[in-house]
């Protein structure tokens, strides 16, 4: 009985003898000459030209100012970036005057962008713990926050869980950029730090924990990060731009892909009045509450000032129509230089 049992399982689990299963469906493998890849190249090419052609079009209608403030001085004379080297709680403010030569039409966009800074490394991408940042608060946080993983209580020798942890988190950007049109008896730029954040992140990939007793309740037990001023609770007065759901923090998260970058910081507030049309030309003063270092980096600091043209801008300087238009052009002029010297 065993055996007969034995051999209906084998019979059972055979597959069935159909052209799909048995591996007996008709295949065609094309022959690569240089008769049919060339045109393949030159026709693609072609297909890429009106593709580049129209964003080099949207890319000539973006505008753009950036100031470098990487050794502004405060009213002192001061060199920030060498007071906050040397102690870096200190409070360092400077100011730097520019001009708008046109109008800065349609919705506005603040930039802050770092040089020399390699949020890509394999190492930082990999220093944080994506449980934490959805609300699952744990006293045992992912080992790849390490060495930002906890911090040592000299009082009762404890190890306290850091909120959130990691390499990322820890070097967030901290300066605080204030937008001064002179023009308008120095009025202040009415500035937005909320919609600058992905929907995708802020709703699905970062979450706060349960709080009935508010952020700070929620987060007992846990310390701020090591390069932090405020805990991750004080980020924001808003309730719904506060903790792991702030947007400044989101958008710093999201790590870039080369070593010089820059992210998105605020929007300007255009339903209010004088600047409902965007920014106009003018005499206009950056301020800066000077508190991120980047000296040891041998790095750069940028305030950048862009329009857009879609939800997310596209930059001419990034020159994202030459890898559609140029190459193109050049990839079939190869193609048709090939097939000349294959003719003879």
């Amino acid at each position: 009985m065993a055996p007969d049992s034995a051999e209906a399982s084998i019979k059972s689990k055979r597959p069935s003898d159909s052209a799909f299963k048995q591996q007996r469906l008709p295949a065609w493998q094309p022959i690569l000459t240089a008769g049919t890849v060339l045109p393949t190249f030159f026709v693609i090419g072609i297909a890429f030209i009106p593709v580049g052609i129209g964003l080099l079009y949207f890319s000539d209608e973006v505008k753009e100012k950036v100031i470098d403030y990487t050794y502004c001085r405060n009213d002192n004379g001061d060199m920030c970036s060498e007071v906050i080297n040397k102690n870096p709680n200190a409070n360092c403010v400077c100011h730097i005057n520019f001009q708008l030569d046109t109008d800065f039409q349609g919705k506005v966009y603040m930039y802050y962008g770092l040089s020399n800074f390699y949020q890509n490394h394999r190492r930082y991408v990999k220093s944080r713990d994506d449980n934490q940042l959805i609300g699952k608060l744990s006293n045992e946080v992912s080992s790849d926050c390490q060495p930002f993983a906890y911090e040592h209580d000299n009082k009762t020798g404890a190890e306290i869980p850091i909120a959130p942890c990691g390499a990322i988190a820890n070097s967030l950007f901290s300066d605080v950029l204030t937008l001064i049109y002179k023009d308008k008896d120095n009025d202040v730029v009415p500035l937005l730090n909320r919609g600058i954040a992905w929907d995708s992140d802020k709703n699905i990939k970062f979450r706060n924990p349960d709080a009935p007793n508010g952020l700070k309740e929620a987060f007992r037990g846990f310390t701020k990060p090591k390069a932090w001023k405020k805990n991750i609770y004080e980020l924001d007065t808003d309730e719904t731009n506060n903790g792991f759901q702030n947007e400044d923090f989101i958008v710093w998260m999201r790590t870039a892909a080369s070593s010089d970058f820059q992210k998105t910081v605020s929007r300007i507030d255009h339903s209010v009045s004088g600047y409902k049309d965007g920014l106009y030309r003018g005499n206009y003063m950056l301020t800066v509450d000077f508190s991120y270092d980047v000296k040891p980096l041998d790095g750069s600091k940028r305030m950048i000032l862009s329009t857009t043209v879609t939800r997310r801008k596209i930059l001419s300087r990034n020159c994202v129509h030459c890898s559609w238009l140029y190459l193109p052009l050049i990839r079939n002029y190869f193609v048709i230089y090939s097939h000349q010297m294959w003719k003879r």
